[in-house]
This record gives structure tokens, C-alpha cells and sequence, in this order.
């Protein structure tokens, strides 16, 4: 140990803890506290903020941001660092000298009964920023449903905050990539997204903003992007997601999120990743590669945001993978900027189009890009009207028609060659139709809405409302 170490060390609170039920086996918790040994006293705080860091090392500048938020930009507080095994306090030695903090308290366990100790608990809950070291986040998810879970939780709620790099990042998202059966490859996870590797926790923390996300480490450097898409393709056909849509988080070494109590993440330091998967797999199978069409993908660097509360729809580039096999160089792409269509996998409002004659055949349908609404009239007895769209592979679209009391309309969905797919032929004039439609395929499909007169006709406009 260096002459500064052994300076710093000389400065410390050390203290040992045996958890309840602690054997021979089981070293005991170890507890390190830096700076002050009271706690600070205070009635609010300005929080929550998160940090997100790709590395496990602490990044001052986003700390420094996410630590001011928390107090406001007056006052103190305490920090306490959670790791899962070592002997040393890099983590505290960076923050002890951070402005505004008046302690850091390093925490180190062992096992998972460690979860809950009392004076682990009692620290935590008494702090405003809790951070998670690297290591192993197989051993930080076993603290799943311990008090340890409770007290983190506790802090956020209060107003406080909580983040990490590494497995520390791991931890900190919605769906956490547990590494309990190994570590897997972008190329193993490919092969197979189902292999003894690809194991998950989930329902241990739901930050605000922050949820259906996954995150994933050391992103670039160690070629990650591969099995995040295998992740977020297992999150969704697992049913772990809301709404069928899953987010990778994958942060490049020495790059870190900062993250505001409204959910805008700031990046600095080294390019970070945002991987959305809208869809169901074409294929996400135990034992065979995976294929996943048009997985949406912001890149984005330091100094750049992102916008977690409202997630955006456009910017995105598009990547596939195929038999396991992906479309290219996954880190880069160009950024889609007509985003009519809705770039978060359907979302954003529906653009209005009126139906433009002669659009009375397949031939002379006017194009659309979903989600939209369409509006025109059956003038005449027999009056047909196309619209062209196209549905990528796996996704579900659903056409609603409202239908004037003038006449009774039906509506069919039809493939490139002409054919039904399905249809709506409700009777009565005035009477809605609707058809809903997946594309199984393995590729993009191209579709026609046709609306036709059944009985009587007139001016008055029908409205179709097209989404996915």
C-alpha cells in the first residue's frame, strides 16, 4: 500500500460486522466509513437522480451533478457504497471529496443473508445516495426480497438517489441481466438466447422513469451489443415487459448517465446505447439462433440526453438480426428523421391523411405510413377506397373504422397479390368495423385497407384509425 493510502486509512472509522447466523465460513460484513461520523440530519431532499456508469469506477462529473440534485445545491449528505466482495474503498475515495458530501460508508457482504443486517440497514436507510460497486451482480440480485431491497428503495423514495457501474449497473435496472449462469457473448447469446447464461431478475428495483429497461456494461470495448439485443428479445418474449416493448441500456467504459427526478439522462464521458425492441421475435427459441427484424437504436454521446419519462420516436437507426446472424456494424447506422410512423414502436400520435381519388384499386392506392387515420366517403353505390401500408415482421396492426349513419361500409385487409387476410362486415348502416392482423412473416409485408360501400353511399366521411 502506497503512503497515500496508508494516509487515508489512517483517517477512517473502521468497524466489523457479524450478521445473525454468520458461520466460520461466512467472513463478516466489513464497514469503512470516510468523513464525518454523525449522519447528516435533514427533513427533504430534491431527488430522486441516478448515476449509470458503463465501468465500475465512480465518474466525479455525473456524481457531482446527481449528489447536487439530491441536496438541493446547499447543505450535506451521506453516501454508502454497497460491494460484494474486496478489501479496498475505490469508491469512496473518489466521492469523500466531492462537494457537498459529508460521508461515505463502504459496505461490504458476503452473502445474501447479509441483505439483512441490521447496522448494513440502518446505514443505508440513513443515507441519501446509495451506490453499487462492480463485481458480481449475481451476488447483488440475491438481495432480492431482504431489507437490504427495502432500505435502497427507501432512499429513492425519500427523495435520495442510487446508481453504480459494472455489475452495480446491473442491478440498477427494471430487468436485471443476472450473469448467475456465467457471462454470456454476443455471439453465444445469438446462437441461442435461451443458453445457461442468459439468466435475469427482475421485480427488485423499478426506479422511476426507468422501467422495462435493461442494462449492459462495458458495451464497446467488450462487444456487448449482440447480447443486449438477445436480451431485449428475451424480456419481451418472456412476457417481462409492459406494453411488449423492452429498452437496452448498454454503456461504454468511463461513459455514465446522470439521470434527473423527470427521467432526462445526460451523458458523458463515452458513447452510450439505446436499444428498442417494439415487437414479438420472429423467432426467440431455446436451442436455435435468434431473429429479430428492425430493432431501433439511438447512439448517443457525451454531452448528449436521452429522455427516459418520454421516450423518444425518433433518431433511432434501424439493425436486424438474422439466424443469429446481424445486419452489419451494429454501433452505427443512419438515424431515421421522418418519423410519421412512429419510431418507439407505434407510439407517437397518428398523422392524418384524406383519402385522394382515384384510389379505387390496388393499383391506385394511396400510401400510408402507420400509425395514421384516414378519411374519405363512399360517394357513390359500390365505391371502393386503397390505402397501401406496410407492417414489419412480428407486429400486430389493428384498423378501426367509424362509420356514418349514411351507409353500411365493410372493410378487408388484403395482401400484395389481392388476397383477404381478414375482413369486417358487420351489418347496418352506421355500424363501425374493425379487423386486427400479425405479420408472421419472416420479412416486411405490404398491405391494403380496402373500405367498400356494402349498402347506400354518401358524403359524409368515415374515419379509419390505423395503428401498430
Amino acid at each position: 500500500m502506497h503512503l497515500a493510502r496508508l494516509c487515508t486509512a489512517a483517517l477512517l472509522t473502521t468497524t466489523a460486522l457479524v450478521p445473525l447466523g454468520a458461520t466460520a465460513a461466512h467472513a463478516s460484513v466489513t464497514r469503512v466509513r470516510q468523513g464525518s461520523t454523525s449522519d447528516v440530519t435533514r427533513g427533504t431532499w430534491s431527488g430522486p437522480s441516478f448515476v449509470m456508469n458503463g465501468s465500475g469506477a465512480v465518474v466525479p462529473a455525473t456524481m457531482t451533478t446527481a449528489l447536487n440534485a439530491i441536496r438541493g445545491g446547499t447543505g450535506t449528505l451521506d453516501v454508502v457504497v454497497i460491494a460484494g466482495s474486496g478489501s479496498t474503498t475505490p469508491e469512496c475515495d473518489a466521492i469523500i471529496g466531492l462537494t457537498g458530501v459529508n460521508s461515505c460508508t463502504t459496505l461490504t457482504l458476503t452473502a445474501a443473508s447479509d441483505g439483512n443486517n441490521s447496522q448494513v440497514n440502518t446505514d443505508i436507510r440513513n443515507a441519501e445516495f446509495v451506490y453499487f460497486a462492480g463485481g458480481d451482480q449475481c451476488r447483488y440480485a440475491a438481495w432480492k426480497g431482504t431489507a437490504l431491497e427495502a432500505s435502497v428503495e427507501s432512499v429513492v423514495a425519500k427523495g435520495g438517489g442510487s446508481g453504480g457501474g459494472s455489475a452495480g449497473l446491473h442491478i440498477n435496472s427494471d430487468i436485471v441481466y443476472d450473469a448467475c449462469g456465467g457471462s454470456a457473448t454476443s455471439a453465444t447469446a445469438l446462437a441461442d438466447p435461451y443458453s445457461a447464461a442468459m439468466t435475469f431478475t427482475t421485480g427488485m428495483f423499478g426506479w422511476p422513469n426507468y422501467l422495462n429497461t435493461i442494462n449492459d456494461s462495458h458495451f464497446v470495448t467488450r462487444d456487448r451489443m449482440g447480447r443486449t439485443m438477445a436480451f431485449v428479445a428475451r424480456a419481451i418474449a418472456d412476457g417481462r415487459t409492459t406494453a411488449g416493448k423492452a429498452w437496452g441500456v448498454g454503456i461504454e467504459e468511463g461513459g455514465s448517465f446522470v439521470i434527473d427526478r423527470n427521467g432526462l439522462a445526460t451523458l458523458a464521458g463515452q458513447d452510450a446505447y439505446i436499444v428498442l425492441g417494439d415487437h414479438t421475435p420472429e423467432r426467440a427459441t431455446a436451442g436455435q439462433s435468434l431473429t429479430y427484424s428492425d430493432y431501433k437504436i439511438w447512439r448517443v454521446t457525451p454531452g448528449g440526453t436521452f429522455d427516459f419519462k418520454t421516450r423518444p420516436t425518433c433518431g433511432y437507426y434501424l439493425k436486424s438480426v438474422t439466424n443469429g446472424t446481424p445486419s452489419g456494424s451494429l454501433y452505427s447506422g443512419t438515424p431515421v428523421t421522418d418519423c410519421s410512423g412512429g419510431g418507439g414502436g407505434g407510439g407517437g400520435n397518428p398523422s392524418q391523411v384524406t383519402e385522394t381519388e382515384p384510389n379505387n384499386s390496388r393499383s391506385a392506392a394511396n400510401t400510408v405510413t402507420v400509425p395514421v387515420t384516414v378519411t374519405g366517403d363512399l360517394a357513390t353505390s359500390g365505391d371502393r377506397d386503397y390505402f397501401k401500408l406496410t407492417l414489419a415482421a412480428g407486429r400486430t396492426l389493428t384498423a378501426a373504422c367509424a362509420v356514418p349513419s349514411a351507409y353500411d361500409a365493410d372493410i378487408y385487409l388484403l395482401n400484395s397479390g389481392g388476397s383477404t387476410l381478414t375482413r369486417s362486415v358487420n351489418d347496418g348502416a352506421g355500424t363501425d368495423e374493425s379487423v386486427t392482423y400479425t405479420n408472421t412473416g419472416s420479412g416486411s409485408a405490404t398491405l391494403y385497407l380496402d373500405v367498400e360501400a356494402y349498402s347506400g353511399s354518401g358524403t359524409a366521411d368515415y374515419t379509419c384509425t390505423i395503428t401498430i
